[in-house]
Order: structure tokens, then C-alpha cells, then sequence
């Protein structure tokens, strides 16, 4: 008995969920009726609305209508605007020659790391099979990869830069030559030394002084020149002054200590007696470049300049070379200016 009673109290319960559910959905069908029925007659008024608007914005046949001013040619253009115009047969053909310009500007990458400076085009053709050579930021393997001015190549890290045609040339200047590739006032220039040397435009390396002599560099090469004259490389030069007494002991010391002149201090990197007869002739190391440095410094001192030559520059010498000769760097001294080799270079660390 309790087992029937018991399942006719659940049969009673499910009854009575099932009413309340279907009186829930009732409801709710009741309710979208209802809001359905609200947005008809919104949407009829609506409607009733705009099509009283409409009539009332005809005019009445009464009212006199402003005539309405048409163009008299209402015909359409034959041709859209802004249709291209047909090109000329130069415009055509310009860009082809563009290409052709572009593609004889271009070398072999050997060719290109030899112009470069860094060694001849064997060694460089090894250096690129090597794979120690990117172009544009990849490693290429074939030495007749071509790669022109637009392309980065770059070699332990450091990017190359190509002269088409560079030169390079030492000159040992005599006195009386203006260093200069033009002088305005008419005198002679160092470039009157190089008549039919190069057909390329060069320029001198810094600036001797007219009465000055020895060792000049004369290049095409900007980025070269740019980095031996820069003060930050502090590029070594080697004097040899002539004065007109002999030359103290104590006036030495003082100079590789340093002396104050009017734009600033400076001092000798090594200074000495060239000739141990002659004390008047004094050798003398310095890494400035400024303005007729040499002959301040001794100047300060209560001397008077009466030769100055310069040696060495940038391990560069006049050996062999006569007073007003000239000759073209080898290879192998052109790849040692361009990665400042240490032998010519100030070493801070030593002061």
C-alpha cells in the first residue's frame, strides 16, 4: 500500500509541473502577441504619418513653380576624365634604358669585395665561398653573385663600399704648392703635379701648408678620406722640423707634456732629436690635424719653423718617391687604411 501511495504522490507532482510549465509557455506567447500587436500599430502609424508628409509637400496647381534651369547640352563626354594620355616613345623606352643603366652598374661580388679594398678578387671569391659574406642580410655562396651600389654587403660585421673606379695616390709636395684641387687666387696646386695621372676627380687628404712638404694622399674615395681626417681616428703623423737654433732639452719635455695654445691644449706623442749632431733638427709625432699645429708649437716656445716635412703619414712614406713625384698605393696599403690598422693608429691606452 505505501508503495502505490507513494507513487501516485510523484505521478501527482509531475502533473503539476507539467500544468505550471504550460501555463508559463502560455504566458509567454501571450506576451509576444501583445508586442507584436504594439509594433504593428507603431509601424501603421508610422506609414500614415509619412504619407501624410508627402502630400502635404506637393505643390497645389495654384501655386506658380520657379523654373528649373537645365544645360542646354546635356550630352556626356566621350572620354571618362582623367584618362591617361598615350606615352611618347621616349617615355616608353625609359624605362628598359633605366634597367640596362642599372644592370651595367652592376659587378661580381668578388669584384665588388676587391674594389672594396679588402683583398684581391681571388682571395675574395674564396671569402664568399667561405660563406663569410652576406648581401642584404644573407649569406651568399657564388663569387659571380651580382650586387651594385643599392645592395648592403657586409664582411665581419662591417659594411663595404665599392668605388667604381677608385684611385688612390701619394705625392711628395715641394713647397710653393697650394693643397687645394682649385685655387681661386690663380697659384699652383698639387693636382698641377698629377696632369694625366687619372681621369677621375680626386682631392688631397687634409692640408699641408704651402710651405710645407712631404708625404699627401689624394683619393676619390670620400669614405676613406673622411676617416683619416676625423679626429676621432686620431691618425699618426711624423715630422721633421728644421729650426733656427738648437733646440733645448727641457723645451722637448715640455712639448710631450703639453703646451696651452690660443685654441687649446696639445702635446706630442713622442718628439726627439733627428740628427745627435745637429739639435736644431728636431722628429716629432702627433696625431692632430689642426691648423698649422707643428709650427705653433714650436713657435710657442720662441722658435722660428724654418723647414717643415712631413715623413710619415698614416705609415705612409715617401721612400722612393723624389720631392714632387707621385705614385699609386698598392692593394695591400689600401686595405690597411681602410681598417685602420693599429701601427697607425694612437693607442690611448699607452698614455
Amino acid at each position: 500500500m505505501n508503495k502505490e501511495s507513494g507513487a501516485k504522490k510523484k505521478e501527482a507532482i509531475r502533473q503539476e509541473k507539467r500544468k505550471i510549465k504550460k501555463e508559463i509557455r502560455k504566458k509567454i506567447e501571450e506576451s509576444k502577441l501583445q508586442k507584436a500587436a504594439a509594433t504593428n500599430g507603431f509601424l501603421k502609424k508610422r506609414l500614415e504619418a509619412e504619407k501624410t508628409a508627402k502630400n502635404n509637400d506637393k505643390p497645389n496647381s495654384t501655386t506658380p513653380q520657379r523654373p528649373v534651369n537645365r544645360p542646354s547640352n546635356t550630352t556626356a563626354p566621350r572620354y571618362k576624365q582623367g584618362k591617361p594620355v598615350k606615352q611618347t616613345y621616349q617615355q616608353i623606352t625609359q624605362k628598359p634604358q633605366q634597367q640596362k643603366e642599372s644592370e651595367a652598374e652592376q659587378m661580381p661580388l668578388n669584384k665588388y669585395i676587391a674594389h672594396a679594398g679588402i683583398c684581391g678578387r681571388r682571395e675574395a671569391a674564396d671569402l664568399v665561398k667561405e660563406g663569410k659574406v652576406k648581401v642584404n642580410g644573407s649569406i651568399v655562396y657564388e663569387p659571380g653573385y651580382k650586387v651594385g651600389a643599392a645592395d648592403k654587403v657586409v664582411f665581419k660585421g662591417k659594411q663595404l663600399y665599392a668605388q667604381k673606379n677608385p684611385v688612390y695616390i701619394l705625392l711628395n709636395k715641394p713647397k710653393d704648392y697650394i693643397t687645394t684641387a682649385k685655387d681661386p687666387e690663380g697659384r699652383k696646386t698639387v693636382l698641377d703635379l698629377l696632369k694625366g695621372a687619372t681621369d677621375e676627380r680626386i682631392y688631397p687628404v687634409g692640408r699641408l701648408d704651402r710651405n710645407t712638404t712631404g708625404v699627401l694622399v689624394l683619393t676619390n674615395d670620400g669614405e676613406l678620406a673622411q676617416k683619416l681626417t676625423h679626429p676621432s681616428f686620431e691618425i699618426k703623423k711624423i715630422y721633421e722640423v728644421r729650426l733656427d737654433k738648437p733646440v733645448a732639452k727641457k723645451d722637448l719635455e715640455a712639448i710631450l707634456a703639453g703646451v696651452t695654445l690660443e685654441d687649446g691644449f696639445i702635446n706630442a706623442d713622442a718628439v726627439s732629436y733627428a740628427d745627435a749632431k745637429d739639435k736644431s733638427v728636431i722628429g716629432i709625432e702627433i696625431h692632430s690635424g689642426r691648423n698649422r699645429i707643428v709650427r705653433r708649437i714650436f713657435e710657442h716656445l720662441g722658435y722660428d719653423v724654418k723647414n717643415l716635412d712631413r715623413v710619415m703619414f698614416a705609415n705612409l712614406t715617401k721612400k722612393n718617391v723624389d720631392r714632387g713625384k707621385w705614385r699609386f698605393l698598392t692593394e695591400k696599403e689600401v686595405r690597411l687604411l681602410k681598417y685602420m690598422n693599429k701601427s697607425f693608429v694612437r693607442n690611448k691606452k699607452e698614455e
